[in-house]
Order: structure tokens, then C-alpha cells, then sequence
């Protein structure tokens, strides 16, 4: 693979836009980008045509005189307007690369505000992160944000809140949200899911139009999450590093898990084995038989997917869970990138795949898609795995793209697009084998009518 100096077509999106999907994941926030006012829009835009709901961003709309003398008098007003208009319970600030280029101090501006503030409304809370794209991707910004909201609002301590659990999924569906809420109910937990935007992102239709909709990670549990039992957080890439759970682990000194984003048999024994351990009890009947149904059907549907080549592309930890999954299956992840520099990712790839594929695989980081289809297309593959943005690829190979992740475009439904659990890795595995059989009966010359 060429050298670069340039990015063509990035195998990423902007780290503001992360902080977004992470703020709106809380009860009664907004969203508010302190930067220009083209950010919020590309990034509204972005988000709506994904999970199809209404994403509302503010903004402090800064131009050319704020670029030079500093933009916190717009900061200030924009919240004001934003209290007055949608009276929200806090208020998520994520700065962009021109608040971050010119050098405004938020935190001091914040301050400045909370000392100033006479407004009709009470000042709401406020929390800030630091998200300059030209530092990170659009998950970077989502793991820092969620970072910052426990920093800033997990501050009580004290006595073990029995059976209160936290789940820290990273950027995963809303559907994959629901499901997780649905298995730490059943094994008697309360989970505070830090984000929760499964009915803020994916809410039923209402006869009117709420500017701040119903749901997300409730503030009160979210200022209690010390005090859990157990904090998980998914992730092979936040593992030992600085991120939520050790701040949660370290403020309180409660057992926080990092395992795997659960996405196939390996990854969600895993994850229920950390259930079983805090709770005491064993796996709930449905999901052995969950578990069971996905065993079957690795044994069913070997012959067909067996040495079958895939690239996988998008976020990391989704990458790495996802080359799990297939080397599971008897499916070759032969390139597995992500548009995120990170130096665990190649041994990361290397650990889920050992022992079970066939040839190792080529993990690329920090490329864009220009790299990797000029690496993909000398490895023969049968089928793409990621987001939308493969399309153009797998169109012209004349392959299957399976989408996953974020974001889905050019399909609808990618909200409720299960990844996790066992019954996730069941849906995955039955959509990957009908895609690979479709394409060779529409390739034959005669077809087929039965299997």
C-alpha cells in the first residue's frame, strides 16, 4: 500500500458529530457545538438520515469577528437561547476545530456563565469536552464525551445501590440498546446505559412534535453510577486505558469489566459470564436457547460460508468484534481497517482471530477508502462488511455489502439493526449466509431453486 499525504473519501466522520450522538444519549439534553453554524447542520443532516428522527444541534454560530476576538459572548447567548427555547435539564458542549484553533478556554467561559447567569430559567447543567476534529474521529469523540459526562456529573460515592449495574456500550444501535436493557432485566439488574438514546434516536410517532424527547440515561442515576455494583464497558480498544470505566473505577473503587463489544458466541459468553459472576445466577433459559440456535446454525450453515473472504471496515472496536464473529463461522477476515489511528488495533485483530482463520489477517489503521480498496482488491474478497459508504466498492466487484454500524444511508432501518447478543449474532450470521447464496445463484447461469 501507497504512502499518503491526503485523505480520500474517509473511513471516518468528524469528532463533534460523536459528542452529539453521546449528549443525546442523556435525559433532556441538547446538543450544542460551539463553532460555526455549517457544523451543526452537516451534522444534523448526517444523524437524521440515519436513525430518521428529528436532531436538533445548537449552536454559537460563530464568523469571521469571532474567529479573531474570541467567541465566548457567543457561547453565552447561544445558551441562553437554548435554556429559553427548550428549557433543557443539562447541556452538552462540544467544541470544533475552530474553537479549538483559536484557543477559546470553555471551562473558564462556563464558569464566567454559571457567576453571571440571571435568566428567567435556571441555569442547566453543563458539560464540556474537548473535540477538535482534526484530532480524532467521530468515536473518539463519543468515548471522550462519555468520559466527560461521568467526570463531571458521577461525583456521588457511599454504600453499594443493590443491583444497579452500568453498561458503557459505545456507539452501538438504538435496537442493540434495547436489547442490553432487555438482558440486564433479566437477570434482575437495573442498568444505567451510558448513552441510552433508544427512544431519543428511535421514539415512536407522537400527534405532536416534542422539542426535547422522552428517554435517555436519567441524570439521577447517571450522578449514582459510582455506586453500582459493576460497571461494563464494551470495547477491546478502552481496555486498561483512560476512559469511563476507569474513571468510574477509580472514584469508586467498584470492579469495572472491559470485554469485547458482544457480537457473536466468544464476546457474549463473555458478557454473560460477567452477569452470572455479579448476580449470582445462571444465564436466563431464553438466551441458552438463544445461544443454542446460533450453535445450530454455525453447524448448518458451515458448508455454505466456510473459506469465504471478507473486508470489514468502520469503527474499531465494531472491526474487532465483528472479525470475532467471523472467524467463528468459518468466514476469512482478510482485511480488517478502521479510518482511527490506534496502536492496539493490530494485536487486537491478531487475539480474536488466532487459532480460527484460515490465513492471518491484515489490520489497517488510520486509512481511508481510497487505501482500502486498493489493498481489498488484490485480496479476492466474497463479501464487504461495514458501513453505507462501501457501496461504490462492493457495486463495482460485484460482491455483497452487509451493513453494519454507522452510518447506513442508503437502506432504512439502521437504527434497529441488531449487532449484539446472541440473538444478534444469529440475525448477522443469517444475513451474511442468504447474501453470499444469493449472489452465486444470480451469478449462475441456469440458478437454482433449492439448497
Amino acid at each position: 500500500m501507497s504512502d499518503y499525504v491526503s485523505t480520500t473519501n474517509a473511513c471516518k466522520l468528524c469528532t463533534p458529530l460523536g459528542a452529539c450522538l453521546a449528549f443525546r444519549g442523556v435525559e433532556g439534553a441538547v446538543p450544542f457545538l460551539h463553532g460555526s453554524q455549517g457544523c451543526a447542520t452537516y451534522m444534523r443532516r448526517y444523524i437524521i438520515s440515519h436513525f430518521r428522527e428529528p436532531m436538533d444541534i445548537a449552536s454559537s454560530a460563530l464568523g469571521e469577528k469571532q474567529a479573531i476576538y474570541g467567541g465566548g459572548p457567543n457561547l453565552k447567548q447561544g445558551i441562553a437561547n437554548v435554556v429559553k427555547k427548550y428549557d433543557p435539564k443539562i447541556i452538552g458542549v462540544a467544541t470544533t476545530c475552530l474553537t479549538e484553533t483559536i484557543g477559546d478556554d470553555v471551562p473558564h467561559i462556563l464558569h464566567e456563565l454559571g457567576r453571571e447567569w440571571g435568566g428567567e430559567k435556571p441555569l442547566p447543567l453543563l458539560v464540556n469536552v474537548s473535540t477538535p476534529s482534526y484530532q480524532g474521529s467521530h468515536v473518539e469523540g463519543f468515548n471522550a464525551t462519555i468520559k466527560a459526562i461521568v467526570d463531571q456529573l458521577a461525583l456521588e460515592t457511599g454504600s453499594e445501590i443493590p443491583g444497579r449495574v452500568n453498561i458503557l456500550p459505545g456507539l452501538l444501535s438504538p435496537e442493540d440498546i434495547r436489547h442490553l436493557n432487555e438482558i440486564s432485566r433479566d437477570f434482575g439488574f437495573h442498568a444505567t446505559i451510558l448513552p441510552d438514546y433508544s427512544e431519543t434516536l428511535d421514539g415512536p410517532a407522537k400527534a405532536a412534535y416534542e422539542t426535547l424527547p422522552e428517554g435517555g440515561a436519567r441524570l439521577g442515576e447517571i450522578k449514582e453510577m459510582c455506586r453500582a455494583a459493576m460497571t461494563i464497558e464494551f470495547g477491546r480498544s478502552l481496555i486498561g486505558g483512560d476512559f469511563a470505566g476507569s474513571v468510574i473505577g477509580k472514584r469508586s473503587g467498584n470492579k469495572t469489566i472491559g470485554i469485547g463489544t458482544p457480537v457473536g458466541l466468544r464476546e457474549n459468553d463473555a458478557f454473560f459470564g460477567a452477569l452470572e459472576k455479579t448476580s449470582g445466577l445462571k444465564t436466563p433459559r431464553p438466551y441458552l436457547l438463544d445461544r443454542g440456535r446460533l450453535i445450530d446454525a454455525y453447524v448448518d450453515g458451515h458448508k455454505y460460508l466456510f473459506g469465504k473472504r471478507a473486508v470489514i471496515y468502520g469503527e474499531e472496536d465494531l472491526v474487532i468484534a465483528l472479525a470475532s464473529f467471523l472467524a467463528e463461522t468459518g468466514i476469512v477476515p482478510v482485511l480488517c481497517a478502521t479510518g482511527i489511528k490506534s496502536p492496539s488495533f493490530k494485536n487486537s485483530i491478531e487475539s480474536v482471530t488466532e487459532g480460527l482463520a484460515a490465513e492471518r489477517p491484515l489490520a489497517l489503521d488510520g486509512v481511508d477508502f481510497h487505501q482500502i480498496k486498493e489493498t481489498a482488491e488484490k485480496l479476492s474478497p466474497d463479501i464487504l462488511i461495514g458501513n453505507s459508504k462501501g457501496y461504490k466498492m462492493a457495486r463495482e466487484w460485484k460482491i455483497p455489502l452487509i451493513r453494519v454500524g454507522f452510518p447506513v444511508h442508503d437502506r432504512f432501518g439502521g437504527q434497529r439493526l441488531l449487532h449484539v447478543g446472541y440473538r444478534g449474532a444469529l440475525r448477522l450470521y443469517d444475513e451474511i449466509t442468504n447474501a453470499l447464496l444469493e449472489t452465486k445463484q444470480e451469478s449462475s447461469s441456469v440458478g437454482y431453486g433449492y439448497l
